[in-house]
Formats: C-alpha cells, sequence, structure tokens
C-alpha cells in the first residue's frame, strides 16, 4: 500500500498498512504464532480443541441433509495446525470426509506457504475468492479470523461524530487525530444503522463485507459459519483497540508492522447484521459453555487414562486454558449463523 504522508490515513486504513502491506505488514513476513511468535491460538494449545471442531462440523453436516459433496473452508488458517487436525479426525468418518472438499482462504501469501509446508500431505485447496466457491453447502471455520481485520472507530462529541485517523506524516512519530464525519452518510452507505444509542462506534467494514457475501452463500447454497473469537455481547460499544508484541500488550502507534493489532468484536452487532437476511438466524455462547458441551472434559479424561501424570497435569493445564472462564473460557465467544429451518444446536444447548 502506498502511503501519502502528507495526509493522515482512517484508522481501517493504517491498521490495513500495519497487518498487509507487502513489504512491512505483520502478517505478511512472519508467524505471530507460539511461544516464538507474539500470541497463541487455541489450536495450538491442543489438538483437543481441533478435534472437538471437527467432530461439531460432522454433526452439522449431518443437519444439513449429509450432501454428496459439500466445502469446508476455513477463513485464515493461521499456521495450518486447525485444518491439519480436521482432516485427520474426519477420516474416523470416511463418509463425511469423502464427500469433503477442504478449502482454506489466507490473504498472506507467507502464512500460505506455513499452511502448504504443514498440510502437504492432506488434500486441501486454496481459494483466493470465497465468492468463487462451487455451488456445494458449504461449513465456514472463522478461528479468530475477524479479530484481524482493520477496524474503524468513532466518537460522539455532543451531537457531532469524528472518526479517528492516524497522522503518519513521520513513522516513528505516529499520532491519533481525529476528522469530523457525517454519521447518517456512512450508515447509508451501509445501509445498516449502527450509531443508535452509542457514544462509541467500532466496526469493521471488511467484516460486514464478508460476512455478507457468506450469508449470500448460506442462503443460495445451504450450510453455516461457525465463528470463534474475543469479543462481548453488550449492545453499547465501547474501545477495544489494542495491539500486542511478544505476547504482552503494546502502543498501538510503536512497532508498526512487527505488533499484531486487534479489538474485541460486538456479537451483538454480528447478531444485528445477519438479522437483516431473512431467511438466516445466528445463535451465540461462550467457549466454555461450547467446549464444555461439546464434550472436551470427557475425550481429554479419555486421552488422559494411559499416559504419565506430568503429561496429564499439562493436558489438563491446557484444558483449563480453554474453558476457565478467567481466561479464555469467558472472553471467546462461539456463533453459528445458518438457515432459520435448520433448527441445529449442538454445541449451543447450555442456557
Amino acid at each position: 500500500m502506498k502511503i501519502n504522508r502528507e495526509f493522515s490515513l482512517p484508522l481501517d486504513k493504517f491498521i490495513e498498512f500495519a497487518l498487509y502491506d507487502k513489504d512491512i505488514g505483520y502478517y505478511m513476513k512472519k508467524n505471530p504464532f507460539g511461544k516464538e511468535g507474539d500470541f497463541i491460538t487455541a489450536p495450538n494449545i491442543t489438538r483437543i480443541f481441533s478435534e472437538i471442531i471437527a467432530i461439531w462440523v460432522v454433526t452439522f453436516w449431518k443437519s444439513i441433509g449429509s450432501p454428496k459433496k459439500f466445502n469446508l473452508l476455513e477463513l485464515g488458517a493461521g499456521n495450518g495446525e486447525m485444518m491439519k487436525v480436521i482432516i485427520a479426525t474426519l477420516k474416523n468418518f470416511p463418509e463425511c470426509a469423502n464427500n469433503c472438499n477442504f478449502q482454506i482462504y489466507e490473504k498472506s501469501i507467507f502464512l500460505t506457504n506455513l499452511q502448504q509446508q504443514n498440510l502437504k500431505s492432506d488434500d486441501v485447496n486454496w481459494v483466493n475468492d470465497i465468492n468463487k466457491t462451487n455451488s456445494s453447502p458449504t461449513i465456514f471455520l472463522a478461528n479468530e479470523f475477524f479479530d484481524a481485520l482493520p477496524i474503524k472507530q468513532f466518537f460522539r462529541k455532543k451531537k457531532d461524530w469524528f472518526e479517528r485517523f492516524v497522522d503518519l506524516k513521520k513513522i516513528n512519530k505516529a499520532k491519533f487525530k481525529e476528522h469530523i464525519t457525517d454519521i447518517r452518510k456512512i450508515e447509508k452507505n451501509l445501509n445498516f444503522e449502527i450509531s443508535k444509542n452509542q457514544d462509541i462506534i467500532e466496526y469493521s467494514p471488511l467484516s460486514f463485507k464478508y460476512l455478507k457475501d457468506i450469508c449470500n452463500i448460506i442462503k443460495k447454497n445451504d450450510g453455516g459459519i461457525l465463528i470463534i473469537d474475543y469479543g462481548y455481547l453488550n449492545s453499547k460499544m465501547y474501545e477495544t483497540l489494542q495491539a500486542v508484541n511478544n505476547h504482552k500488550y503494546s502502543n498501538v502507534l510503536e512497532d508498526i508492522g512487527d505488533s499484531d493489532i486487534t479489538y474485541n468484536i460486538n456479537f451483538n452487532l454480528f447478531e444485528k447484521f445477519v438479522a437483516q437476511f431473512n431467511c438466516l438466524d445466528s445463535v451465540v455462547s461462550n467457549q466454555k459453555k461450547f467446549l464444555t458441551s461439546m464434550g472436551i472434559v470427557q475425550r481429554a479424561e479419555i486421552i488422559s487414562e494411559n499416559i504419565p501424570f506430568s503429561k496429564k497435569s499439562d493436558l489438563f493445564y491446557r484444558i483449563r486454558r480453554l474453558i476457565d472462564e478467567k481466561q479464555m473460557g469467558e472472553l471467546f465467544k462461539v456463533m453459528l449463523v445458518k438457515k432459520t429451518n435448520n433448527k441445529f444446536k449442538i454445541g449451543f444447548e447450555i442456557d
């Protein structure tokens, strides 16, 4: 992305530059996952997480009629670990696995190469455009995908709304600026009201684009999307923009291109967006309830029966990271979008 340093960038364009610029972009030049990276995602904590997702895929596949051909498309597959374990697990369900077209949508060439190395023995197709997927039903998986998309921020001051920009005239002295904006014009372009009863607005235009495309694909071809990400359910939005470097929070305007920039998703906003599609509905839970409902603790107990105590302790430590309310259990939400006439609720039964 070329930047004219005479002008400041809207926040979402700055984040796009910091994360996805082909030369300095954070996701375009390094592996951010694991102990050597800046953060650890659930599939890298324990493979049982991905096994549980695979079991969920089988049950959801059955709910849409066990189609003879269907796509399993992971959005932003990280280092490929989740897809690798899912494929291995589905081999225990050959009727499902043999009918499945495994796909990955990945924007980063660096991460695509990493995924291809990790999945070299598996039959996976990488797609550049989710809208070009075939006409078969598609089950989308989005684990920590939407939080990595650039966001806009707006702040209400008395009766006026101001959009956050970043002044990049001196990249090592970047600073926030605010420009007055017409929020009604933005809502008209979105065809979606976001400012009602809000003092702060935080949303990703790209998230809305992906959700719109995915919802249209589900409407047309059947299927669904499982979204797993950190976020909150309040109708009132608040500021959650943050940067992470070496497993610690850092300044968004420092170490540009070397820090991850992310935010907490407002799942209430996602629900309202999906509600525009009259033949689709959504259900939301938290990660603790979802994984517990899917039997992750029982699965860990079975695996731990014949392993040394030290490995057993480590396994349950990892499971606790995923489901403890003070760790990922409550912070992470799980959302399913599907056709309204599909009454599937597995993983979402617990109130």
